[in-house]
């Protein structure tokens, strides 16, 4: 009878340790696959959704997320969109706890570059934000002429105007880095960079 008890009681000893082990494991699993999620994952997530983003130069843009890159995206705000790189971007607010991988190898790839070069092909004209204060301002109106590796040449002209070689005041070229976003002079939208 005592047996009996002292083995019931060893059971549930046992019973309960195997509980805390299979949580303890659960719970370094979901720590593991958390640690694995990037950022282009939850903004992938997210895209359709409202979310809020501050800049690296203090601007606030809040609109619609729509295309995900894998260094980029694009916020559609009213009748303009916004191009931004991730590392302009110093805070997101609205996106979801849902996280999606790259549905194709090519998603994956899509950098900054890619974008551009979609830009340059539309001749959209284009506001650069700059993250540093030129002459101007931070803004630089025009027409991205061609696309590098790093830089793009982008052909400054008066907004409205069309890129004709008349038009051209400068041809500035942007170093990658230099820029926090691109934004469209218009209604045009930025769909054609493939995402």
């Amino acid at each position: 009878m005592r047996w009996d008890s002292l083995f019931s009681d060893l059971e549930a000893q046992f019973s309960a340790e195997r509980a805390l082990e299979k949580e303890s494991e659960i719970a370094d699993r979901a720590r593991i696959e958390l640690a694995g999620i990037e950022l282009a994952d939850r903004l992938r997530g997210s895209a359709g959704t409202e979310i809020k983003i501050v800049m690296v130069d203090g601007d606030v843009i809040r609109g619609e997320l729509g295309h995900v890159g894998s260094e980029w995206l694009v916020l559609t705000e009213g009748a303009r969109q916004w191009l931004v790189p991730y590392t302009s971007v110093l805070s997101y607010q609205g996106l979801g706890r849902v996280s999606l991988r790259p549905s194709s190898r090519i998603q994956h790839t899509l950098g900054i570059a890619s974008a551009l070069r979609a830009l340059s092909r539309d001749r959209s004209e284009l506001v650069v934000h700059l993250k540093v204060r030129t002459g101007d301002g931070y803004k630089l109106h025009g027409v991205i002429d061609r696309v590098g590796r790093d830089h793009f040449d982008l052909a400054v002209v008066p907004h409205g105007e069309a890129r004709r070689a008349g038009n051209v005041a400068a041809v500035m070229t942007v170093p990658f880095g230099s820029f926090a976003a691109l934004c469209s002079a218009g209604s045009q939208d930025f769909r054609g960079g493939g995402n």
